[in-house]
């Protein structure tokens, strides 16, 4: 900044991004206020993904080809047996043209293979260290927090073991107003054969940091539930849960006895879910693949 002396006044000129205003020897300063950052972010994604005996997950790569932003997978993203040879043959002609902007969670069909180690080293760094695979990220006004839900796989899920004291420390320090998690496995669902109870220290963790989404894979359907607590009474401040196993792996059978929380169970239909995550609350949209009509959409404010 250059100076000029002008007796006892001094005189700044060349202010760059301030406004000066000079009078009678004061100098009063406006500072130009920067552009306010974009409040929405975009999320698209599955899980149960690849299966080289079908094609649903190159119909399913097609409409997340369309949306720009973060791809979160939700576990099991090859059949049968998650190795490298399923990763490269069957997931990464499909999926994996978004790698780069993928979130990976990891499900129960890749620890079939050596401890998981063909998924670790097919995502890298992506997927949080190998002997974890849980991890925390941001997007817009939204903490986003990656579970390993494969307990036995390491070291438990309870508040006291090392995925939940990270998990405990990492939701104390945030102070984002929004809060997402995503993991494979689902505390409620539809049914009898995939509700996993082993995850209730996730709800309970969440649900007192306040979070408002759980997002999990594991039945191969889509299936939207009521806000609720980890008691599974619905509240308003509540997390709300969407199952969303539908990224190409066909269902085994229908859904079953339903949740009493449960709001709407999809009839089957390969799609992904897209949520548009805002500063103040989401909105949610299950997009099927062509030729299908189910949909659900929706909007609701974080807590």
């Amino acid at each position: 900044m250059e100076q000029q002396r002008f007796g006892r006044n001094v005189r700044y000129v060349g202010c760059l991004m301030l406004a000066c205003v000079l009078s009678a020897g004061a100098i009063s300063l406006s500072f130009a206020r920067p552009a306010p950052a974009a409040t929405t972010v975009t999320m698209v994604g599955a899980g149960d993904i690849a299966d080289c005996r079908n094609r649903n997950d190159e119909a399913t790569a097609k409409l997340v080809s369309k949306i720009r932003g973060t791809v979160f997978t939700l576990g099991d993203s090859v059949y049968d047996r998650g190795t490298a040879a399923e990763f490269r043959n069957c997931y990464s002609p499909s999926w994996g043209k978004f790698k780069k902007r993928t979130k990976p969670a990891v499900g129960n069909h890749e620890y079939y293979t050596n401890n998981a180690s063909p998924y670790y080293n097919y995502f890298g760094a992506r997927a949080g260290k190998p002997s974890k695979g849980y991890y925390s990220y941001n997007r817009g006004a939204w903490h986003i927090v990656v579970l390993n839900s494969n307990c036995d796989k390491v070291g438990g899920c309870g508040p006291t073991s090392q995925q939940g004291t990270w998990l405990r420390r990492d939701l104390r320090r945030d102070k984002s107003r929004c809060t997402m998690a995503y993991f494979h496995h689902p505390l409620y669902a539809s049914g009898d054969q995939v509700q996993t109870n082993s995850v209730r220290p996730f709800w309970d963790m969440l649900q007192t940091d306040r979070a408002d989404v759980i997002l999990a894979g594991h039945a191969h359907r889509y299936e939207r539930l009521a806000p609720q607590t980890p008691g599974g009474v619905r509240s308003k401040n509540g997390i709300r849960q969407f199952i969303v196993g539908t990224g190409g792996k066909p269902a085994s059978g229908p859904a079953g006895t339903k949740d009493d929380n449960s709001q709407v169970v999809g009839d089957n239909t390969p799609g992904v879910l897209k949520l548009d995550l805002r500063s103040k609350g989401y909105s949610w949209k299950f997009i099927p693949i062509a030729g299908k009509s189910f949909r659900d959409s929706g909007k609701q404010q974080c807590h």
